[in-house]
């Protein structure tokens, strides 16, 4: 077992010492849908200082993310991008970003929802590092389809935020909600908070783990990783403070929808080209 994992375990049955009695007899709370453990009611601890980064002003900045699924043609470039640049595991199971196809057959009102990370697509690929989307619907009459890449949202209200017990999970100044791993005890209160499905949990690390728009770029100046090798534009990513930001015009410029908004999340990724089924 690794250092870092017997250092996880070891703060993961501190925390549940200290907790045991303050939780005892307490009811289930709710956040946003769903039902969350007694331990999630408590109030969040304080997040961890922020880490310094040389030349950054993170209050000059507020980033948004943008996808056009009217462009998106299910390469999935972006995923392959996303694993390599952020050491996510290779399998069929993790995903810090994911592209759903959803296809209308004749006859039926109820869309086929799957992703790359379907058995069919995974069958096909011949490999659970390499991803593509099966051509299984070659003999059905399909009436419409479309591509819905999906990611953290980072939201202005994120309910994940809010259950974190540690404070590992935390909204930073310029928008973005990332984790730091050192505090994260593996607890996976976020998980089930998200009402995106946008966290997973890595058993070898022993933490959770989501899409942090590639944090470590942004701060430098570059686009996120899954932006960069996007070869249609279905990506954008930019800096609400700019009015000119590519991400502003992308909003002014389109209807923009967010994903589940009756969740109260707020979320920062604006899309455009959803059916009222992706919503």
């Amino acid at each position: 077992m690794s250092e870092q994992r017997d250092k996880s375990d070891e703060a993961r049955r501190r925390f549940l010492r200290l907790l045991g009695g303050a939780v005892a007899g307490a009811g289930v709370a709710t956040v946003g849908k769903a039902a969350v453990a007694p331990a999630q009611a408590a109030a969040p601890a304080s997040s961890p200082p922020a880490p310094a980064i040389p030349g950054y002003d993170w209050s000059q900045h507020s980033y948004a993310f943008g996808v056009d699924a009217f462009k998106c043609i299910g390469c999935l470039r972006c995923v392959e991008a996303c694993k390599h640049e952020n050491d996510v595991p290779g399998d069929a199971h993790h995903f810090r970003t994911w592209v759903e196809r959803y296809v209308y057959l004749e006859g039926e009102e109820t869309p086929h929802v799957d992703s790359q990370a379907h058995p069919v697509n995974i069958e096909a690929s011949g490999s659970e590092s390499q991803y593509r989307f099966a051509n299984r619907y070659k003999d059905a009459k399909v009436t419409k389809a479309f591509f819905v890449p999906k990611l953290c949202n980072h939201c202005t209200h994120p309910a994940c935020v809010q259950v974190c017990p540690t404070g590992a999970t935390y909204k930073t100044e310029d928008g973005a909600v990332v984790i730091d791993h050192k505090y994260c005890i593996g607890c996976q209160y976020c998980v089930q908070a998200c009402p995106y499905g946008a966290r997973y949990f890595n058993q070898e690390k022993g933490v959770t783990d989501k899409c942090t728009w590639c944090y470590h770029r942004i701060t430098k100046g570059l686009q996120p990783a899954c932006v960069e090798v996007c070869p249609v534009g279905a990506r954008i990513f930019g800096d609400r403070r700019d009015k000119d930001s590519v991400i502003n015009r992308f909003i002014r410029e389109n209807r923009t929808r967010v994903l589940k908004p009756e969740s109260g999340n707020a979320p920062n990724v604006f899309y455009v080209g959803l059916d009222k089924d992706v919503l």
